[in-house]
């Protein structure tokens, strides 16, 4: 991709993510993602209908007047996007592909995080982690990202999940809000996902397409595998093969469930013929509440 190109699309993405982020997104975020805490602030007079259990004892006796503390919510977050980069996340049958929607996403997460001066890092990865991006402030740095996503090319076309929550555990030390974005085709990640969200606040984002979960009897048609590159025919007519396809999807998606809730992820769901806002709004609302 020429200069001239790469500048249009990280514009093109820049426009479309932070003006949803400024008109949808960024009170929903602020909500529903809260601070590491409570935090003292100060040290006023005490007004009728505090809270007694806020007096500060040794100021009151100090200047013989009551006074209360003052908390606040410590704001600052650090969000790291862990990204998947493998081959599969190019397949786009009905809507686009899924990496081009998994690049939005980031973007609506980053520039969310960017509005509630939150740090944002990155994670790419494949069957290995293939880059880390550490978390920073800034309009510069969200851009960065971006252009990232979009130009970035992988060593690996493999998919293995476990791989960025375990580096995820390594390098960064302090709690953060960590958003695993992959369409999920493969459950070997259940043991890292558990030990990753007793550290870190977890959030699974799924892009799938249901192309991938349903293929039409077409007669024998050609696949290609995205990640292994393997070749292969199938009769797409056949109801054995059909049979085949509908039972392994139900035990994927059984899998995944148990998975996730096993862990105690949040988890959105965002096929890629539909828009993603609604489904990341709903998962913003589902997390104010708790």
């Amino acid at each position: 991709m020429d200069t001239s190109n790469l500048i249009k699309k990280v514009r093109k993405i820049e426009i479309k993510t932070r003006g949803l982020t400024n008109q949808v997104f960024a009170g929903y975020y602020h909500s529903a993602f809260k601070g590491r805490g409570i935090a003292f602030s100060e040290v006023r007079e005490y007004q009728y209908g505090d809270d007694i259990r806020s007096i500060d004892w040794n100021v009151t006796a100090r200047l013989n007047h009551p006074f209360v503390k003052v908390f606040e919510e410590e704001r600052e977050l650090t969000v790291m996007l862990l990204i998947d980069m493998s081959g599969s996340n190019q397949f786009g049958a009905l809507g686009r592909n899924k990496a081009e929607i998994i690049a939005e996403i980031s973007g609506v997460l980053a520039f969310s995080a960017l509005a509630n001066n939150d740090k944002v890092g990155v994670i790419f990865f494949s069957d290995v982690v293939e880059k880390f991006i550490p978390p920073k402030k800034g309009s510069r740095h969200i851009l960065r990202i971006i252009r990232e996503i979009i130009t970035f090319v992988p060593t690996s076309k493999g998919t293995d999940l476990s791989v960025p929550l375990k580096y995820l555990q390594h390098i960064i030390k302090k709690k953060s809000i960590s958003f695993l974005i992959s369409d999920f085709n493969q459950h070997t990640f259940e043991s890292a996902l558990n030990i990753a969200n007793k550290k870190h606040d977890m959030v699974c984002i799924r892009v799938f397409d249901n192309r991938e979960m349903a293929i039409p009897p077409m007669g024998i048609l050609k696949f290609s595998d995205a990640e292994t590159g393997e070749v292969f025919w199938i009769d797409t007519s056949s109801e054995r093969v059909q049979e085949k396809i509908r039972s392994w999807n139900l035990q994927h998606e059984a899998k995944l469930k148990r998975i996730f809730a096993k862990a105690g992820v949040d988890v959105a769901t965002i096929p890629t013929h539909t828009d993603f806002v609604r489904p990341l709004i709903n998962l913003f609302k589902s997390r104010s509440l708790q």
